[in-house]
């Protein structure tokens, strides 16, 4: 059976309306969700660690900056956008210990999850969205009005957190070109 390819009309952008929404980094992904959400309508906010040169930057584009912890504390879906190698100990200082029951954390591919270098408690809903592409042209893709086709997963949370990824992608543009669902 071929895969289901879900589009725009699959996505409820509802969804995420009310919400904050969280991208822990700026860089190559990060900056690119962030400013496609925030051309979607919604509310984003960017958590940076002290010091970071990212600070600037994203402030300059019109983006309340403040620290991780903060921005967990804050968010109802948070976007870690950070090295691999630099996740599991933001994860054990910033967010796990600001993560409540119902917030969905949110990974572009799967790698702290798999090799449970995060393991994250059982009442937060964890997805993947995982365009298949480099954030410059996910970005870039957006703003000509087109899309980047991109994966989603849910590891936990039910239909609900299948939801949230759905406008997720639904809020970068993915929807426009195509979104698959993964495991």
């Amino acid at each position: 059976m071929p895969a289901k390819v879900y589009t725009e009309k699959d996505a409820n952008p509802a969804v995420l309306k009310d919400k904050t929404l969280a991208v822990l980094g700026f860089g190559s992904q990060g900056h690119a969700h962030a400013l496609n959400l925030k051309e979607s309508g919604y509310t984003v906010i960017i958590g940076l660690y002290e010091g970071s040169k990212s600070i600037p930057v994203a402030q300059e584009k019109g983006f309340e900056v403040v620290t991780t912890a903060e921005a967990v504390r804050r968010a109802d879906v948070i976007m870690v956008a950070l090295p691999d190698t630099k996740q599991p100990a933001a994860y054990q200082k910033d967010i796990e210990p600001n993560l409540t029951k119902g917030k969905t954390l949110l990974f572009s591919h799967g790698f702290s999850i798999h090799f449970k270098t995060i393991v994250p408690p059982k009442n937060v809903n964890v997805i993947m969205v995982a365009p298949k592409g480099p954030g410059h042209i996910v970005r870039r893709q957006y703003t000509e009005g087109k899309g980047v086709p991109s994966l989603i997963a849910v590891y936990q949370g039910g239909k609900a957190a299948k939801q949230i990824a759905l406008a997720w992608a639904h809020g970068i543009g993915g929807t426009r070109a195509g979104v698959i669902e993964t495991n």
